[in-house]
């Protein structure tokens, strides 16, 4: 394990919090949570009135005045778990670790709101009992029984294509709409496998990242030349960041990762994807962040409190699930049962209207501290970040774990580095190893290969769809 380990766990700051009440009313935690998060963005760790040390020393000269903690409410944005029930090492399946030895903490040994649906009687929808976002059950929109190239659009056909359903009162509805990111990403699941090393042509074996059960699923269609991997599904969530060809964020379900597609191709062609589309009576995918003044943030939409900071150096997946253990035994700011967050959790916080290039900021609210770093291109940049959720590959080897770039999503291609797949994407690193054995990138379109990506620790979240969760009291 690298020395930095020790010096990581030194330069975050500890601070305690006080004891949960319920005597405020939903109406009042949720307006003093809402002044809250309108509040004005925090400095940047580079500020030296904001290092942790500082930091530290503030929290401490308030401590006593700190407010009674918060009152219970539901949460609004239920973040249904990866599905994900074997625990790996750097490359194989292992038996699930206990407290205190390598590996532990990982996705699988942490259980959230279970993914549970209901395939309605005709056939046709499906709703989530989690999310409470119902879909289309299949992207056979030809209606021919088949899942091919006939049935993909381009993003604008994607974008009209509700207008048909909605006509036709489709599955008994008429308010279908293109998902946003976040509510097509609440259906990946990750008991799938990655096929981009399958050379084969069957995919019958093939595990989608996606429950088949309830969803009818095709991968790419090799009789129009399409690889086993194609099987994109647009979202109407476009990328914050001016690029030539129009990045549009999608999910691919057959390889298990968000990239950024072109709405265009280079010459003017189109690029056309799968589509599901979804209709619910809510938003869902909207956060709600509330500083609680010692260093954390709670979001009161999904139930979950993350660390202001980030960990301030890269590590390796393993050294990051060590680091996770190392800040638990310091009780990290009052507690002792931070976790690494599962990919679904970690791409919670991304905000999708920022981008380096936009807004000059990581993909993320600036309530949040983001460790700036220059990247493979030379730019200034922000970093990749660690989820606990390996990303198996098809012949269930467990070689990648996935991260989610909060920062641009390089990939290298013609001879240069560029934002391949923007920032807010999910793709995948090897566990271990030295980067520099990379230095074109991996896969397709090269995407930056890092090995020590950096880490946000998460706690709570682990209960039932609606369950209590505690919001600051913030006196104003």
């Amino acid at each position: 394990m690298r020395k930095r380990l020790v010096s990581l766990s030194i330069m975050l700051l500890v601070s305690a919090c006080g004891s949960a009440k319920t005597t405020e009313t939903k109406a009042s935690i949720a307006s003093q949570a809402a002044q809250v998060a309108n509040t004005p963005a925090i400095a940047s760790l580079t500020d030296p009135a904001q290092t942790p040390q500082a930091v530290a020393e503030a929290t401490a000269s308030t401590e006593a005045q700190a407010p009674d903690p918060p009152d219970a409410t539901t949460v609004s944005y239920p973040i249904v778990d990866t599905g994900q029930a074997a625990c790996y090492a750097d490359s194989n399946a292992i038996t699930c670790p206990a407290a205190g030895a390598a590996f532990y903490g990982q996705d699988a040994q942490f259980a959230g709101n279970q993914p549970s649906y209901t395939l309605s009687a005709d056939g046709l929808t499906v709703y989530d009992n989690v999310t409470g976002l119902t879909w289309t059950q299949s992207p056979d929109l030809d209606g021919d029984g088949d899942i091919d190239a006939d049935d993909k659009l381009t993003f604008a056909q994607a974008q009209a294509y509700p207008d048909t359903l909605n006509s036709q009162a489709y599955g008994g509805y008429t308010d279908w709409r293109l998902p946003t990111i976040k509510e097509l990403y609440s259906l990946i699941d990750f008991r799938g496998g990655d096929p981009s090393s399958y050379s084969g042509s069957d995919a019958s074996a093939l595990v989608p990242f996606i429950d088949a059960d309830y969803f009818a699923f095709g991968y790419g269609d090799a009789a129009a030349g399409e690889r086993i991997i194609d099987a994109q599904y647009w979202s109407s969530t476009q990328y914050a960041a001016d690029t030539p060809d129009d990045k549009v964020f999608g999910v691919n379900f057959a390889d298990g990762r968000i990239k950024g597609y072109p709405s265009t191709l280079a010459g003017g062609g189109p690029f056309a994807a799968y589509v599901r589309f979804v209709r619910s009576d809510a938003d869902y995918g909207v956060n709600q962040f509330a500083d609680n003044g010692d260093g954390a943030i709670t979001d009161v939409a999904t139930g979950l409190m993350w660390t202001q900071a980030d960990s301030g150096a890269g590590l390796s997946w393993e050294e990051a699930l060590a680091w996770v253990q190392t800040m638990n035994s310091q009780n990290y700011l009052g507690y002792s049962d931070w976790r690494l967050p599962n990919a679904k959790e970690l791409q919670s916080i991304v905000d999708y209207s920022r981008s380096p290039d936009t807004t000059g900021s990581a993909a993320i609210d600036l309530l949040f501290t983001s460790t700036p770093i220059i990247n493979e291109a030379g730019q200034a940049d922000y970093p990749f970040y660690w989820a606990s959720t390996t990303h198996a590959s098809w012949d269930a080897r467990g070689m990648y774990g996935a991260y989610v770039a909060f920062g641009r999503a390089l990939g290298y291609m013609n001879g240069a580095w560029i934002d391949v797949h923007g920032a807010g994407a999910q793709r995948s690193d090897p566990k271990e190893g030295d980067p520099a054995d990379w230095p074109y990138g991996h896969g397709p379109q090269g995407d930056a290969i890092r090995i020590h990506n950096y880490v946000r620790l998460v706690r709570g979240g682990n209960g039932a769809t609606n369950r209590q969760v505690y919001l600051p009291l913030v006196t104003l």
